[in-house]
């Protein structure tokens, strides 16, 4: 969570309230809209405004924004809860939602229809936006605007039977249509949906739209700092307009806005994702290269990596793009002492030790990790046939080379030097294997000094190992996307897949986090066969 002794502009509004006796208690939520999963900027936003409570002592809610029954899904619900619970974010004992409180958000807008501040309007959605006018041109008055507090009153009621069509009708707020601000010219609060809630199921037929009912949720819960995203500065008059006219007794809520986090190579407008989905673009909600909190989860995040990172970017006042190789670097800064660094070979070329009989089989001892020694040391199989990556060998190599060439050698890690002496080849001309000699005397950890080679290989015995396919995820788009072509703008080489992966069965641990030597660190995909994911390459940490 956010660092207690950082001071960013929300930490230093909300601290001088607190301060100065204007909120005895800092109450803040995170109020979603139960329409697709949690993604890595919900996460963002999130972790700001529960730090905020935690760092003051206060309350911090998690309300369900559900007031749009065409798009929200239990399914959707269950999912953040999970997510938040995962990510460590309590929230009490129960969540709240913006559904439970449809009997007084519709008892506030009867208020301000009495107090002939709302109005029931009869023009089409395409005639309203008509009417609104531009940022240079203002608007004109609904021809409805001046209905009596009477005809109102009726017609909002019959709205509630459930007597007229969607879209017929419509209850406005009647503030400015001459305002700077489009979002004050009389904007819609209330509209008429027959969709089923997922929740409240057909008991209602009206819903209050976000910009209404959001500042009223907020001030029954007793928030008293409403954190929201850069966008909805604009919004901020009418958030404090509805609160203002509806003569309210208690302290009202104050909302701060902070610069929305994107990521580099990577979509978090859940429209996008949704798109992705229900497009079958990726494999689902969890896919290892989304940046929603089941993808990082599949992929192999851990919390702390994703927490350290939230924490690391601060608080900005204005949008911005964060690169990803400053998430990737928290998460090798947390797994780098906490994983086994075990021999992996994606790209098998076969090596024949002519030397060693058919039947030679020897144990050897190696560490599981250099920089904890806690994790302790295993046993691998050194044999006759071994297998090494195909671009750890080249017949002819360019000066900085530094692994296998023919007439050269090389250390097989935890092992011993190996000559090349022959390379066989296919009718083709590919490679097919090559035939090299060892020397029992450069044993690792015999403290022979007699010669040097410059390069250390990985490597995999035929008597010790198992197969596995291997997904390389990469990022999903190499520049952002547009919506109405999603697909055409995918990295085309965002997954490869790796089929012919052999692993030292010498590790028996397979469903932990792993680091595969030279190739990064690997996670098992959901358990359910010989699959991993990379988690992330093994690179330089992010300056």
């Amino acid at each position: 969570m956010c660092k207690e002794n950082s001071l960013n502009f929300v930490d230093k509004i909300v601290g001088k309230d607190f301060e100065e006796g204007i909120c005895s208690e800092i109450h803040t939520r995170f109020p979603p809209e139960p329409n697709g999963y949690l993604h890595i900027g919900s996460a963002y936003a999130i972790n700001i405004s529960y730090s905020i409570a935690k760092k003051y002592g206060g309350k911090f809610n998690l309300r369900f924004d559900d007031t749009n029954p065409g798009k929200e899904d239990i399914e959707y619900v269950n999912a953040i809860k999970e997510d938040m619970k995962w990510l460590g974010f309590d929230y009490g004992e129960k969540e709240y939602y913006g559904s439970d409180y449809f009997q007084k958000i519709y008892l506030y807008a009867i208020y301000l229809i009495k107090k002939g501040r709302a109005y029931v309007c009869d023009l089409s959605p395409e005639k309203i936006k008509e009417y609104r006018g531009t940022l240079t041109k203002p608007g004109i008055n609904s021809p409805y605007r001046e209905r009596s507090v009477e005809e109102n009153l009726k017609l909002f009621q019959e709205m509630k039977e459930g007597i007229h069509r969607e879209g017929d009708k419509v209850l406005r707020a009647k503030i400015d249509m001459n305002s700077g601000n489009i979002n004050m010219r009389d904007p819609v609060i209330y509209r008429i949906s027959y969709k089923e809630h997922y929740k409240t199921k057909e008991k209602w037929c009206i819903y209050p739209m976000y910009d209404f009912a959001h500042p009223i949720q907020d001030y029954i819960e007793g928030i008293t700092h409403s954190l929201c995203s850069i966008e909805f500065k604009d919004h901020r008059p009418l958030y404090n307009w509805v609160l203002e006219n509806l003569d309210l007794e208690r302290r009202l809520p104050k909302q701060i806005e902070f610069g929305r986090m994107n990521l580099s190579g990577v979509v978090t407008s859940k429209r996008y994702l949704k798109e992705l989905v229900e497009k079958k673009l990726v494999d689902g909600w969890d896919d290892p290269r989304l940046p929603t909190i089941k993808g990082l989860r599949r992929r192999g995040y851990t919390r702390e990596s994703i927490l350290s990172f939230l924490d690391d970017i601060g608080i900005s006042k204005s949008e911005s793009t964060v690169d990803i190789s400053m998430l990737e670097s928290s998460l090798r800064n947390d797994l780098i002492t906490e994983v086994p660094v075990v021999m992996a070979v994606l790209n098998p070329l076969k090596v024949v030790i002519t030397n060693l009989s058919e039947d030679y089989t020897e144990e050897l001892e190696v560490i599981n990790n250099k920089e904890n020694s806690n994790l302790g040391k295993r046993k691998v199989i050194f044999s006759r046939v071994i297998y090494i990556e195909k671009e750890d060998f080249m017949e002819e190599a360019p000066k900085k080379y530094n692994r296998l060439v023919l007439g050269g050698e090389v250390r097989l890690y935890g092992a011993y030097f190996i000559k090349c002496n022959e390379v066989i080849k296919n009718d083709d001309g590919e490679i097919k294997e090559i035939r090299c000699t060892y020397d029992s005397k450069t044993k690792s950890g015999s403290g022979f000094t007699g010669r040097k080679v410059k390069g250390t290989i990985h490597w995999i015995s035929e008597k010790n190992f198992f197969k596995c396919k291997v997904n390389l995820c990469e990022p999903l788009f190499l520049e952002k996307p547009k919506i109405d072509r999603l697909e055409k703008d995918i990295n085309k080489n965002s997954l490869v897949i790796k089929d012919n992966v052999m692993i030292e069965k010498s590790f028996s641990n397979i469903d932990e986090r792993m680091q595969f030597m030279r190739h990064g660190y690997f996670i098992r995909d959901n358990n359910k066969e010989l699959v991993f994911n990379r988690i992330v390459s093994l690179k330089k940490s992010y300056k």
